[in-house]
């Protein structure tokens, strides 16, 4: 993918984020991430029925690489079992640190392929990884 497709991808997703907006229900999941290092605040929501995930919404100040790193990662996650969601966060994580990855499970997420050329934006890139782990987590509890 070109650089000017992925900047082009980056900042629809940055203006346009997917998702976003919370909810009052009782049956999302809920985790909130706050940088020390920049503006970074955002509060993921997950429902889980089944094992598979029916939702996720955003919302908060963010970059636009979290922004859009959320946003991407929502819409290749709603409709996944859990087990394929933890499967796609280990590929993302994978290809953000350059090790061995599977490029064909991560659709738009490979616009951030380089990000590990600029160390000060990983954790702009993994904020909504983080976040969806951490809510995975709390349902194995």
């Amino acid at each position: 993918m070109d650089s000017n497709l992925k900047r082009e991808i980056i900042l629809d997703n940055y203006e346009n984020p997917m998702h976003r907006g919370l909810v009052e229900d009782n049956s999302y999941l809920s985790t909130n991430y706050n940088s020390e290092s920049c503006i970074d605040n955002l509060t993921l929501m997950m429902k889980v029925e089944a094992g598979i995930i029916k939702d996720i919404v955003f919302d908060g100040e963010a970059c636009a690489i979290s922004t859009s790193a959320t946003s991407i990662f929502i819409r290749n996650l709603i409709g996944k079992s859990t087990k394929d969601a933890k499967k796609l966060i280990l590929n993302y994580k994978n290809m953000l640190e350059e090790k061995e990855y599977d490029k064909n499970l991560l659709n738009e997420l490979v616009v951030y392929e380089d990000i590990s050329k600029q160390p000060n934006r990983m954790n702009c890139a993994l904020l909504p990884s983080s976040c969806i782990s951490k809510m995975l987590e709390q349902l194995n509890k």
